[in-house]
């Protein structure tokens, strides 16, 4: 049985890493460039600013490069990863709101103490069972989302196409199994800032 549990997180890691690495842009703002409904200078500043935050986390403290992820869609920051104690956390937040065109800040970041390998893990099942979701459902436009999950807890980043297409996802995130709660950061096409001039 344990033998079957290890091949089990095995296979989910490798799902995770082989479609999360599918669903990050050219320009690094977690949206495949193919079906981004952004124009290139809306996706050109939203990776000046992720790059931005990135350096400025680096210079505060290199294990930030490796321990958080920065993602920027339309000049909405969501932040996710493990820091080790509270403060970090609020630290990294403030960074981010300091970042030029900030809109939002969204932080998913948790506080290393509070999880462990097998809650890691079945964080790990939980995102790739709903990536896997996302992909299989013909409503969806699966390239379009970054999913993380932090001790249960689902947050989908993305951008949809319709209200209908937003209300599928967050309907796929339900149906997976050991989800405790959904945190959804979905901009509607219609909302991007610039598509309304």
């Amino acid at each position: 049985m344990k033998k079957f549990f290890f091949k089990l997180i095995l296979v989910s890691f490798l799902l995770h890493s082989c479609v999360g690495s599918s669903s990050i842009g050219v320009f690094g703002s977690g949206v495949s460039v193919a079906f981004d409904p952004r124009t290139v200078g809306m996706q050109i500043d939203d990776s000046i600013m992720q790059k931005n935050l990135m350096s400025r986390l680096a210079l505060t403290e290199k294990r930030y490069l490796l321990s958080i992820s920065v993602k920027v869609l339309d000049g909405n920051i969501f932040l996710s990863g493990k820091v080790d104690h509270p403060e970090e956390k609020l630290k990294i937040t403030k960074l981010a709101w300091e970042t030029k065109g900030a809109r939002s800040v969204k932080s998913a970041v948790a506080i290393k103490g509070e999880t462990n390998f097998k809650g890691t893990a079945k964080d790990v099942l939980i995102t790739s069972q709903l990536r896997t979701a996302l992909i299989f459902n013909k409503l969806i436009k699966a390239t379009n989302y970054n999913i993380d999950t932090i001790n249960g807890k689902t947050y989908i980043f993305g951008i949809s196409m319709s209200n209908d297409e937003k209300k599928e996802v967050i309907k796929e995130a339900k149906e997976v199994y050991g989800v405790k709660d959904i945190i959804p950061s979905i901009i509607l096409v219609e909302d991007l800032s610039r598509s309304k001039n």
